[in-house]
């Protein structure tokens, strides 16, 4: 019989393991929740800049009469699948091909009298004050019958992309009020393809500016 006494390492490894302790090397359990918790808040802090964008534009969005000029389109209209529109060149696209910047939407016949060249004119004045934000705008004339664009207007405004498209389309998509046309207003769409707000008959300019400015500030997108 052997009188040597258990080794004492051998016997507080036995007992640990009898308690129910992770043998020696393995991972700990407060180790491997830090860790965790760890990558939850790096996720958290690159997440949060996109997230705060969604939220502000999409929860804490101006109610028109409020804090914006314009009315927003509630529920938000896509762009339809069949609006095509024809360029100078002849080619027929569909206007949903501009998705990924900021429309602004002017509707008129093509021999555009005044009250056509005044949206026009507000229109390119709202994106012009925008500074370097201009690019993520694209001011489209939507033209409702085969009229001759006068040079001058053409020319004054090269900018704008006049597009011929059907009018009953037009009118079906975008919507006016009891007391007007699609033609009295000036309108904005996404660059996700939806349209979000129409702006007043006869509007003032610098409040448009200021929508479109507090737009283009709080969504990053487009």
């Amino acid at each position: 019989m052997s009188t040597h006494s258990p080794d004492t390492s051998q016997v507080s490894r036995s007992a640990s393991l009898q308690k129910g302790a992770p043998p020696k090397g393995a991972p700990q359990k407060g180790s491997w929740q830090r860790g965790r918790w760890i990558l939850l808040l790096i996720a958290l802090v690159c997440g949060a800049p996109i997230a705060i964008s969604y939220f502000t534009y999409y929860v804490i969005k101006p109610k028109g009469g409020t804090t914006s000029y314009g009315t927003l389109i509630e529920p938000q209209r896509t762009i339809p699948s069949a609006l095509m529109v024809t360029g100078d060149d002849g080619r027929e696209v569909p206007l949903a091909s501009l998705k990924g910047r900021w429309l602004m939407i002017s509707v008129d016949g093509g021999a555009c009298g005044e009250p056509c060249v005044q949206k026009l004119y507000f229109m390119r004045q709202v994106r012009a004050t925008q500074g370097e934000e201009r690019e993520r705008i694209i001011n489209v004339w939507l033209r409702t019958d085969d009229a001759t664009v006068p040079t001058a207007v053409k020319t004054a405004y090269p900018d704008t992309r006049m597009l011929r498209a059907d009018p009953v389309s037009v009118a079906a998509w975008l919507p006016a009020t009891d007391k007007t046309k699609d033609t009295d207003h000036i309108y904005m769409v996404d660059p996700n393809g939806n349209l979000m707000m129409r702006f007043p008959a006869q509007p003032d300019p610098s409040k448009i500016r200021q929508d479109v400015t507090k737009l283009l500030k709080w969504s990053r997108i487009g």
